[in-house]
């Protein structure tokens, strides 16, 4: 019997095999016209994803990452600031917090939905004050919103910048507003195995402010009003022709590969709903994107050693929060209430495969490799 195929969390060359055929002739439509930096296919990639989002601009950039800088940096947020987040996050989010010169507050989570909980969030800014505070970063964790209306008015009362870290979030929506059209403004990662991902780095802001939105643009090319004349002191990161015209072919079926997610996901919930594992929980009128499927576990380490056994290999988003990195340890300030609940889904969370590419018959593959491993740990405890 021939061994079982590999399954892997994210498999970034499945997406391009998908589409090979028309990404392969936009890239050649960008070798053969001669221009390759902000030419007509960031214009039309950055108008497209606009209105997909349902937003007046769009901005490419670098990266995610720049994506957050610049995005705290057009707000005029810089050393002496400071900029709640959460711990649980990609390092991108209080990375880019820093390259602005800005101080991280990080406040805990949600455990049920591992996005910005707004209780401690309120409680952090009434003990911090609101002379230093100037932004909040909420998370949209592995494809699910956060609580953008409670973080919405607890920012409107307390004068405070919202920029949405979208960059798991690609179509996810609280009722009918998309993720991204929430806060002042909206960072989106494009990375290879994002829900919208590039063949490279590569990102975006948004917004519906025009005044950010020229500032942003000016920003991510050295400050220029006109060409070679520095306005603003700004940074180089421009989204290249290239990447943008792969996204614009992706961006095409980007709903049809978030359906096909869902899907997925209703799988391995039919398939885990009689284990002892916790399996992703949605609050009401929002719409989850998975960009990753979560599942969490006290014996986690047991079960990832026993797919990867059985040729499934799982991943953990994220195994050490933020503030107990090495590189940021002490550096970050831990909001009210401290991180409680960051702490502890780290040590159970497993991300288990899930790309639009998937077979029905691989995910009840791992489903039912997962609810016999439950089963006999069940029967020896």
């Amino acid at each position: 019997m021939p061994a079982p195929t590999l399954l892997v969390p994210a498999d970034p060359k499945a997406s391009y095999l998908a589409h090979k055929d028309e990404i392969d002739e936009a890239i050649h439509r960008v070798l053969d016209s001669g221009w390759y930096i902000l030419g007509q296919e960031v214009a039309g990639f950055e108008k497209e994803f606009a209105a997909y989002i349902g937003v007046g601009n769009a901005i490419g950039v670098a990266s995610g990452t720049d994506a957050l800088e610049i995005a705290l940096r057009s707000c005029g947020i810089g050393p002496g600031d400071g900029v709640i987040t959460v711990s649980h996050t990609a390092v991108a989010t209080v990375a880019a917090i820093e390259l602005a010169g800005a101080t991280p507050i990080l406040v805990d989570i949600d455990p049920c939905t591992y996005t910005m909980d707004p209780n401690p969030l309120e409680d952090t800014i009434k003990r911090q004050g609101a002379g230093r505070l100037k932004a909040i970063i909420p998370v949209h964790l592995y494809g699910h919103p956060a609580d953008m209306a409670a973080i919405m008015d607890i920012a409107g009362r307390h004068g405070l910048s919202v920029i949405e870290d979208c960059a798991q979030s690609h179509g996810a929506a609280i009722g009918d507003r998309k993720t991204g059209t929430w806060g002042h403004l909206s960072a989106f990662s494009f990375y290879p195995t994002k829900n919208l991902g590039a063949l490279g780095d590569g990102g975006a802001v948004v917004t519906n402010d025009p005044a950010l939105a020229q500032r942003l643009r000016q920003l991510r090319e050295y400050g220029f009003r006109e060409r070679y004349v520095s306005h603003l002191s700004g940074m180089n990161t421009r989204l290249d022709e290239l990447q943008a015209a792969i996204l614009r072919v992706k961006l095409q079926y980007l709903r049809t590969e978030n359906a096909r997610r869902r899907k997925i996901a209703r799988i391995y919930g039919a398939s885990l709903s009689g284990t002892t594992l916790v399996l992703p929980q949605l609050h009401t009128k929002v719409d989850h994107v998975f960009h990753l499927y979560v599942v969490r576990s006290a014996r986690r380490d047991g079960l990832k050693a026993f797919l990867k056994e059985n040729s499934v290999r799982t991943s953990i988003h994220y195994p050490v929060p933020v503030h107990l990195q090495p590189a940021y340890h002490g550096r970050a300030v831990i909001g009210r209430g401290g991180l409680e609940h960051t702490e502890q889904v780290c040590r159970e969370i497993l991300s288990l495969p899930i790309y639009p590419q998937m077979t029905d018959e691989q995910v009840q593959r791992i489903g039912h490799l997962i609810a016999r491993w439950d089963s006999q740990r069940g029967e020896a405890g």
